[in-house]
């Protein structure tokens, strides 16, 4: 088992909504003291120890929460998988020797095994939802911008979110409950969009696995297509391409120049990514920003006040360690909610061959306490 802290230590219990709850903190967020290595070695070399707590760690101490260590994450939380050529994979329980799914993976692992109650992870293109899935547990990315990251080593600011990740609903809305700000969506979630033009593409046996939790909510269900009559034959896929192009593009701005200057040893897929990141140009931003805002108006007009969008969190469960996942597939069901600022849950929904898979619930920016009710 490879443990999913890099490192452990005490904190000083305080009285609150979270008193007595274990928090596991992923290494993207500072903690005063303790150096923060966003999963690359050379990214601890060259940055000096934190002196105060990111915000989101500082709100969860204030309400009680208890730090019980520091969790691994994908390198410079780049990756779905949850795999780290520095620091290893860790476990994930629920699916052995299966992947935990990243980039939160460590925060995921540490959940599952118990070690912790509450997983603070960043969700850019689904390092939440994933985990979550691939790890029978709850997880919210939430609206853009209404839980703050400062203090946290970025990816792709416009796209990057900081949740958690729990055993239980209940968990959830109370450490979420603690870390959200600004306004709410006002009423409950009383329809559920599982569109058919989405989940033709699921296989069959995650189909029959998720379907069923959708209908067990006891809503309206509407399985009209998401996308309508447009000319494009794979709209879905013109989203992930999209939504890759501008994450690679921040990632390149945020991180290019210290890449540059350092010379990280990164692992193969981040390698490429990155690699790939350097080399995308302005019409190539001009192209997916359309695309973006396109998606961003066609949230709001499918999914109104009190309907959320209902799909897998992922195409089916945690793969092998060692395996090849289809990355294309995972991102064309994690991408509408990124690329429209949304709030998105994954839920357990049931399991394939023994292997849990979850539902992933988006609504409209702003519906993310609508969604921990639905819960």
């Amino acid at each position: 088992m490879t443990d999913p802290f890099i490192r452990t230590f005490e904190d000083m219990g305080r009285e609150g909504p979270l008193a007595g709850l274990r928090l596991a903190v992923k290494d993207l967020f500072d903690l005063a003291g303790v150096p923060t290595g966003a999963g690359n070695p050379r990214w601890l070399e060259t940055h000096e120890v934190p002196t105060e707590d990111a915000a989101a760690v500082a709100r969860l101490r204030a309400a009680g929460a208890r730090v019980v260590g520091k969790t691994i994450t994908d390198e410079l939380a780049w990756s779905l998988n949850g795999t780290n050529a520095h620091y290893g994979t860790p476990e994930n329980p629920a699916a052995p020797g299966r992947v935990p799914g990243g980039s939160s993976s460590g925060s995921a692992s540490a959940v599952a095994l118990g070690l912790a109650d509450i997983g603070l992870g960043t969700d850019t293109g689904g390092s939440i939802r994933v985990p979550a899935s691939y790890c029978g547990l709850y997880g919210l990315r939430p609206t853009h911008g209404r839980v703050s990251l400062e203090g946290a080593v970025p990816l792709a600011p416009s796209f990057d979110t900081a949740g958690v990740l729990t055993r239980d609903a209940a968990t959830l809305r109370l450490a979420m409950g603690v870390l959200l700000e600004g306004t709410a969506a006002a009423g409950p979630i009383t329809r559920l969009l599982a569109p058919q033009d989405i989940w033709d593409e699921i296989p069959e046996a995650t189909r029959a696995a998720v379907m069923p939790k959708v209908e067990s909510l006891g809503l309206e269900v509407d399985h009209s297509p998401l996308f309508g009559e447009v000319d494009d034959p794979s709209p879905l896929e013109t989203a992930r391409v999209a939504y890759a192009t501008l994450q690679a593009w921040e990632a390149w701005q945020a991180h290019g120049g210290w890449i540059e200057a350092n010379a990280p040893e990164f692992g193969p897929g981040v390698t490429a990514r990155f690699a790939n990141a350097a080399k995308i140009g302005s019409a190539d931003i001009a192209v997916a920003q359309k695309v973006r805002s396109g998606i961003v108006a066609l949230v709001r007009d499918r999914l109104p006040e009190g309907t959320a969008l209902a799909i897998p969190a992922a195409p089916g469960p945690a793969f092998k360690i060692g395996g090849a996942p289809d990355r294309e597939a995972i991102v064309r069901l994690t991408c509408i909610a990124g690329l429209a600022g949304a709030s998105g849950l994954a839920v357990p929904a049931g399991t394939v061959d023994g292997l849990p898979v979850g539902l992933q619930l988006v609504a409209a920016p702003g519906g993310d306490e609508r969604l921990l009710e639905l819960a």
